[in-house]
């Protein structure tokens, strides 16, 4: 397909000129534009086929960039991206230096807020709505959140003050549900079209406020409002919005522009809270992401022709897959397990388990606060609870760690995926703070397994625990170790010596292990697994501390208040001044792309271990060492 009218819109204004007709044409090509795009390089794809039309309508409506728009989560701003001037540049989609699969405020002006977590664009848009009423701007602000962000405690949050005028007043925003997980059929579809248009409109909206200002004062009043409320119930799921204080449309077919542009002018020129309910469907206008929405929803580079393939060469386990066997061999060896996933099903590994052992599974939606805190219920009752959470996403229960599970001390295992860096997601998924932010809880202790059978032994042994404890692990696969079929664990906060060398000792928390083994090769150094960022096998460290001139350590994690500044305050609390190099994540967001990139530009790679090494402590590799002469 050509895309001759795609090719003139350069910025939003360009296509606001564009007739009905027009902005179909450009649907057309924007989404073929889109699906060729991220087949070669990558990236979320369901969700933003499924968006093309509401975001033409947007942009077509609003006054962006002054009108602000919110996208929640992000992962279906692609056309947005594509309309606001970054056409050519999706072809670096989330790569090194390219532009982010997310929003992002430092990317574009129309980025107005960067997201990548769920549930925050109502928050963030309620924000800018009384904003722009203290600062006195005329300005639209648009909330774009998706059924399943919905879920999301915090959305809810948002909605209940959303919807209170208080002293300030109440804010004029838009909030539009874009739900993809319901169909429209015909005949309801130009039902909803008109109704909505009804309902959006002045004319209604003055003869509502007008009878209702009429019958105030009457026994008719409450009756008038009783039978509004019940009337729309009827053909409308949106009572619970309208509590909240907010004007509910919809739902409306979301791939309708005839539906959309009306509607969302109407809705532009409302004063007060207003919500609107779009209906969209994943995948839209690509049959095969409509028919398999998860599999198409982040898929890698593939052929549109002939969509996704299964490679038929053996791979490697992933650790998430290491993960599922576990879980699931573990349930059937102690019946008090309770797996339980914040809407990451397929993510963390977990659809052999629901099959096996439905009711032992619980998916919470998008509310880890709540999935934390479920499970120290369910660990007050004697059960074992597994909660498979990315680590990023564990950031959002911290709280919830800390008062409902570690001040108890509950036996919770968390099952950290994602753990250090994930390449072309960046820095809103890195899981860079999770050694940081757990090591200083009390009662937690972290587990950090270097490899697949390792990654399994450490499960075990934390689901043994009578205590909370997390283990951590990365995306991906590992070294490719055989991983056992039984259940054993590893010894209780003991590390292991895997190459004894001389001056130097490199103390590796996790899977660094592997590159710190190839360095120590070149530097004749000693390596020391150490498996457990808490508790540390202090006696371990203090003997590596007297038997070397220096020590190094190793994380796939901030050297902030990680796992190194665990062994420093093992020295000092020991009074011993041995020289220390941390190595790890810098102080800083790492940005998007190629993971074994990301970790040689921190210097995390064999080489860069070698150089930063030889460089700090003066080590010459065996390489370089000129054999003495006979």
């Amino acid at each position: 397909m050509t895309h001759a009218l795609l090719q003139t819109i350069n910025a939003p204004s360009d296509l606001r000129s564009l007739s009905r007709v027009q902005l179909k044409t450009l649907a057309n090509e924007l989404r073929d534009f889109l699906l060729h795009t991220v087949s070669r390089t990558g990236g979320h794809l369901s969700s933003n086929l499924g968006t093309v039309e509401l975001t033409i309508a947007l942009h077509h409506v609003f006054n962006t960039p002054r009108d602000r728009i919110v996208w929640d989560v992000g992962h279906q701003s692609y056309p947005h991206k594509i309309l606001t001037g970054r056409r050519e540049a999706m072809a670096t989609l989330k790569q090194m230096h390219g532009i982010s699969g997310f929003p992002r405020r430092s990317e574009s002006e129309y980025d107005t807020f960067g997201t990548g977590h769920s549930s925050t664009s109502i928050s963030a848009a309620l924000g800018m709505a009384h904003a722009a009423k203290l600062k006195g701007e005329d300005r639209r602000c648009v909330a774009v959140i998706g059924d399943g962000a919905l879920t999301g405690g915090m959305a809810f949050e948002a909605l209940n003050h959303g919807g209170y005028a208080g002293g300030a007043g109440l804010p004029d925003m838009l909030v539009i549900l874009n739900d993809n997980d319901m169909s429209i059929s015909p005949p309801v579809g130009a039902l909803n079209r008109y109704l909505a248009r009804l309902m959006s409109g002045k004319f209604y909206a003055a003869a509502r406020e007008g009878a209702k200002s009429v019958l105030r004062n009457t026994p008719l009043y409450e009756f008038a409002k009783r039978f509004e409320e019940h009337t729309k119930g009827m053909v409308v799921p949106g009572t619970i919005f309208e509590e909240f204080g907010f004007n509910y449309v919809g739902p409306i077919d979301g791939h309708d522009l005839d539906s959309l542009v009306p509607t969302l002018e109407n809705l532009r020129d409302a004063k007060g809270p207003q919500f609107l309910h779009v209906v969209t469907k994943k995948g839209y206008g690509y049959q095969l992401a409509e028919a398999d929405p998860i599999n198409y929803h982040g898929p890698g580079k593939f052929d549109p022709a002939v969509g996704l393939q299964k490679s038929t060469a053996p791979a490697k386990p992933t650790f998430t897959q290491v993960f599922g066997n576990w879980l699931c061999d573990m349930a059937a060896a102690d019946e008090r397990l309770v797996g339980i996933t914040p809407a990451m099903r397929e993510g963390s590994g977990m659809v052999e388990f629901e099959k096996r052992f439905p009711k032992r599974y619980h998916d919470v939606g998008i509310a880890e606060q709540h999935a934390v805190t479920f499970a120290a219920g369910l660990a007050c009752e004697g059960l074992k609870p597994v909660l498979a959470i990315y680590s990023t996403f564990l950031q959002r229960g911290y709280d919830q760690l800390i008062h409902d599970v570690a001040l108890q001390n509950l036996p919770v295992v968390f099952a950290l995926d994602r753990a250090g860096l994930v390449g072309a997601d960046g820095a809103t998924h890195a899981g860079a703070y999770d050694i940081a932010y757990i090591r200083c809880i009390p009662n937690m202790s972290l587990l950090t397994p270097a490899d697949e059978r390792e990654c399994r032994q450490a499960l075990s042994t934390a689901f043994h625990q009578d205590h909370p404890v997390a283990v951590r692990y990365p995306r991906g696969a590992g070294a490719g170790v055989a991983v056992e079929p039984d259940l054993s664990t590893l010894p209780w906060g003991k590390g292991e010596v895997r190459r004894q060398g001389k001056r130097v000792a490199i103390l590796a928390f996790g899977t660094l292990l592997y590159p710190a083994l190839q360095a120590a090769e070149r530097l004749d150094a000693t390596v020391v697994n150490m498996r457990f960022a808490k508790p540390l096998d202090e006696d371990l460290v203090l003997q590596m501390a007297r038997s070397h001139e220096a020590l190094v350590t190793l994380e796939e994690g901030c050297v902030t208040g990680g796992a190194g500044s665990g062994v420093m305050e093992v020295l000092a609390a020991a009074g011993l001044n041995v020289p220390v190099l941390q190595m790890g994540l810098p102080d800083e967001f790492i940005e998007h792309g190629d993971p074994a990139k990301l970790l040689a530009l921190c210097g995390l790679s064999a080489e860069g271990i070698e150089l930063a090494v030889s460089k700090r402590f003066g080590i010459v590799p065996l390489s370089l060492v000129k054999p003495a002469a006979a």
